[in-house]
């Protein structure tokens, strides 16, 4: 999708804006959508296109669009982020805007979105809780609960200055959005979008719009369950901080104090609660996990950087700089030998009485600690050595780019 595609003009001008819609059996609204964005070109005064990414329509939608004037590109891989992509790389304007062809949002009125885009941004959002919903036109789940849930999560994890991170109508800048080679063909692909943009440091604004309710009488292809879940798998994948760092560090943090606590004994609360062997049994399965789940985070944000998936950060730098095999391998080493001698020297306090009952109530507790400092050992020795192999094929693929350029 990066190809550049040459200057295409209408009328002696260079074409500015493509006015972009996916399509998918949308022949009930599909000629409205077109008349209203054409007579939004000629009022303005734009030199532009109405660009038709039809995903395999049954209905006669692509007779309709080329009737209307606008231009058709089929899209045979399926989903909405397929048609999209398709559509963005055949797009010859230099902005383009893209929106639902099923008569929610308002082609007509796509000035603010323009303006923004020539004063400079490079995407620019949609904001209908700004501009106005209309009743019926989004249900109470997706108002209520989904998108200001899923538009929380993109703010807090990627520091996206938008408050409708799902908003249908969006503007951009073509060459712009084509660097970022988007990938995913389904809905989640309005979240790669703005996520892509956020973490490449394009120029993200929000302008308000309106919604209103749709003019199909066929339910909509959104799916609230599934969709949205897929939204919230690509917001966490992309973000390997909050999905395992954060609790990672929180377990362990957690698992650490109880176990400094209830190293020495048993700790009452109330005369009636006290906490005991079994809480101490329950910390040192949270330090277990808590490094399982750092260790599974600075894995995958390696391998995301070295795989061009996420960006450089001063983060990843710290972990690509102090992060490594050898010094993993180490790390564990470590831990076993530390583990080994608690888990020695608590068996041989067990020894010295013969084996019997045990009325020091800290013995067991460093045999617990002295196998979960083993645990932790055998974990952190074996993603070291996951790191080793997921850095192979990195490595050849750059050895051969650098035996190419010293060709």
């Amino acid at each position: 999708m990066n190809a550049v595609t040459p200057a295409h003009h209408l009328d002696g001008k260079q074409i500015e804006l493509t006015i972009l819609m996916p399509c998918l059996n949308e022949a009930e609204t599909l000629a409205l959508c077109i008349r209203k964005a054409k007579a939004f070109l000629r009022a303005s005064d734009v030199a532009g296109e109405v660009l038709i990414a039809d995903n395999g329509s049954t209905d006669g939608s692509q007779e309709i669009a080329a009737a209307e004037g606008a231009r058709v590109v089929p899209v045979a891989e399926k989903g909405y982020g397929a048609a999209l992509i398709g559509g963005i790389g055949a797009a010859h304007g230099r902005f383009v805007i893209m929106g639902d062809a099923d008569d929610s949002y308002d082609f007509s009125a796509l000035d603010v979105f323009l303006q923004s885009l020539r004063a400079g941004n490079d995407l620019v959002m949609g904001n209908r809780f700004r501009g106005g919903i209309e009743r019926g036109a989004m249900p109470f789940l997706h108002r209520y609960l989904g998108n200001p849930v899923l538009s929380l999560i993109g703010r807090m994890f990627f520091n996206v200055p938008t408050r409708d991170f799902h908003c249908g109508l969006r503007g951009f800048n073509t060459q712009a959005i084509r660097a970022l080679d988007l990938r995913t063909t389904g809905m989640e692909f309005a979240s790669e979008m703005v996520v892509r943009s956020a973490l490449s440091g394009l120029r993200i604004a929000e302008v308000p719009t309106t919604l209103k309710p749709d003019g199909r009488s066929r339910p909509p292809h959104l799916k609230t369950w599934r969709d949205g879940w897929r939204h919230l798998k690509f917001l966490l994948m992309y973000n390997p901080r909050w999905l395992f760092i954060i609790p990672g560090l929180l377990a362990c943090a957690i698992g650490l104090s109880l176990t400094a606590v209830l190293t020495s004994g048993p700790v009452s609360l109330t005369p009636s609660l006290s906490l005991d062997f079994n809480t101490f049994t329950a910390a040192c399965f949270l330090i277990v996990t808590g490094v399982q789940l750092v260790s599974f985070g600075m894995l995958s944000r390696l391998y995301a950087e070295m795989t061009g998936v996420l960006p450089r950060t001063a983060g990843s730098s710290w972990l690509k700089t102090h992060v490594s095999t050898d010094r993993l391998a180490l790390v564990a080493l470590a831990c076993f030998l530390l583990g080994a001698i608690l888990f020695g020297s608590a068996a041989a306090s067990w020894a010295a009485l013969g084996f019997g009952a045990l009325h020091d109530p800290s013995i067991p507790r460093v045999v617990l600690l002295g196998l979960t400092l083993i645990v932790i050992a055998v974990q952190v020795f074996f993603s070291a050595f996951l790191l080793g192999v997921l850095e192979i094929p990195v490595t050849r693929r750059r050895r051969a780019e650098s035996d190419l350029g010293n060709a």
